[in-house]
């Protein structure tokens, strides 16, 4: 079995309502999938985090180093491509490129043994993982509590546990928000809020203080992700943990993070931080130093069930009797083609995932509707 093809689906839709974190506005939904078509007809398929366009051009640049080759040899195709962009990579494109081919390669790998990826990585700890809603991005036009409030009470009649906003709109504003949510949710569901780092560690801090009495989970990316001594200030300087890497990518700059003590929770985004093979090795920095790991997850149902892979795969920390499971990010904003493209959707029922159980990432692409969202040619 020998690599014949590696090919890039841009997918887009334009959003009827936009909507802004700290320092975006979208107004379109775009997607970058790679799929790898093999000799013998074997498919896998991977998706990368960020820029479409540009991570479809950077996977292309990078197809030339693995056609030809063996699927299932991931860890050198891994380095070959990572040691030839290394000089102009470590980070960005290079590495969410590279993330997309390496979910692609575990998939196929996966489909050749005929066993879902959890189990080539070494065997499931758990089928299923609770799920938190994400989303709580400020709406232009709208007022930014009753759109708020509207979206929690969607969360709670949908049988969530636990959703995460978005702060970094200002100081005022954000704590009207946490405390919104909070109301609405209750005191029995989890609530986590992300500041896309819209922050200096001075207003961080001064947030942290003040929100302290909501009973958050976490707060994520406080300050911009370059900043590791203000990780360290936020962290120290309020009572919050703190949570961040879904922008650190590669295992080497989770390991910076990890060895300032700049986070108390870890989230690398599979398709962001190198792919299943990187995460793996992330995730097992995290558990040597006892730092906890939340993957961060925003893309198609394909990133979605790399994610549900890692999650299966990772061990209860610490081990005791009614260890608790680690959480799914589960993205609730307007995405039409997010489980369209998937022959069978991944659904949240009570508050819970099933984690994927058929060959390699478990899913099968609906290609009717991945050709109603790709952009032509």
């Amino acid at each position: 079995m020998k690599i014949a093809e590696i090919r890039t689906h841009l997918l887009h839709h334009r959003l009827d309502q936009p909507f802004q974190s700290a320092f975006s506005t979208f107004t379109d939904r775009w997607a970058c999938l790679v799929e790898i078509v093999c000799d013998d007809g074997t498919t896998g398929w991977g998706e990368c985090l960020g820029p479409a366009g540009p991570n479809a051009a950077t996977v292309q640049a990078m197809a030339p180093l693995i056609l030809g080759h063996d699927p299932l040899l991931i860890e050198p195709i891994w380095t070959r491509i990572y040691n030839q962009f290394r000089d102009q990579g470590q980070r960005g494109l290079a590495v969410t490129a590279q993330s997309g081919i390496d979910i692609a390669l575990w998939d196929i790998a996966g489909k050749h043994f005929g066993v879902p990826v959890h189990a080539l990585a070494g065997g499931a700890y758990r089928d299923s993982v609770p799920a938190y809603a994400t989303g709580g991005f400020r709406q232009p036009g709208r007022d930014r509590i009753d759109a708020l409030e509207e979206e929690m009470a969607r969360h709670v009649a949908d049988g969530f546990g636990a959703a995460k906003i978005k702060i970094g709109y200002g100081h005022a504003i954000d704590l009207l928000a946490i405390r919104a949510a909070r109301d609405v949710l209750g005191p029995e569901r989890r609530l986590m809020v992300d500041a896309n780092h819209g922050y200096d560690a001075i207003e961080a801090i001064r947030l942290g203080r003040a929100a302290a009495d909501y009973d958050l989970d976490w707060f994520e990316e406080p300050v911009v992700p370059e900043q590791l001594a203000a990780y360290r200030e936020v962290r120290a300087g309020q009572p919050i943990p703190v949570a961040g890497g879904e922008t650190w990518q590669g295992r080497a700059a989770h390991a910076e993070a990890i060895a300032a003590r700049a986070i108390d929770i870890l989230q690398p985004d599979v398709a962001a931080c190198g792919g299943i093979t990187e995460m793996r090795k992330i995730a097992a920095m995290a558990e040597t130093t006892g730092i906890r790991l939340v993957p961060h997850v925003w893309g198609t149902g394909i990133t979605v069930a790399a994610s549900l892979q890692m999650l299966a795969i990772l061990p209860p920390v610490p081990q005791r009797h009614a260890a608790s499971d680690p959480w799914l990010e589960f993205d609730r904003t307007d995405n039409p083609f997010r489980m369209a493209i998937l022959e069978q959707p991944i659904t949240c029922r009570d508050g819970r995932v099933t984690i994927p159980q058929g060959p390699g990432l478990g899913i099968e692409i609906d290609r009717a509707a991945l050709a109603e969202w790709s952009v032509p040619g």
